[in-house]
Formats: C-alpha cells, structure tokens, sequence
C-alpha cells in the first residue's frame, strides 16, 4: 500500500512532502508531484506536512482519486 497524491496538488507543486519523504519516493512530473507506490513505506510524513491536503492512504482513496493512483504508476512506469 502507498500514499497518493491527488487533485489539490495539480498546478501546486509546494514540495514541502518532498523534503520530509524518509526514502525519496516522491519526484516532481510536469503538473504535479507523485508518490512511487512501489518505494513508499506508508509513513505518512508527506501527508502531514501537505499545505493542500492532496495526499491521502491508497485505502482511503475516493473512486473519482483512484485515477491518481494509476497516474502515478504510469509515471514511475510500475506494472498494475
């Protein structure tokens, strides 16, 4: 399970989940940034210091989120 990141953070890019991600796992695409769902430790750091709350737990994701998901496992070309 992974953290994801969603709408709230297209066209934001704070990058404050960046700084405090423990293993690196998120990197800035063209509109917004992701979260590599296969490196993800499930820590929560990001989501806490999101100044949008855009980052929510894989579980948690509402149906109209889910697309985030797979957004960015084609961003970080990871098999489904």
């Amino acid at each position: 399970m992974a953290y994801v990141i969603t709408s709230p953070c297209e066209g934001e890019k704070f990058g404050e989940c960046v700084e405090v991600c423990p293993v690196d796992c998120i990197e800035e695409g063209e509109n917004m940034f992701f979260i590599d769902p296969d490196i993800c430790i499930d820590c929560g750091a990001c989501q806490a210091v999101c100044p949008v709350d855009a980052i929510f737990h894989e579980e948690e994701l509402l149906p109209e989120d889910e697309v985030y998901l797979e957004k960015a496992r084609e961003f970080f070309g990871a098999a489904q």
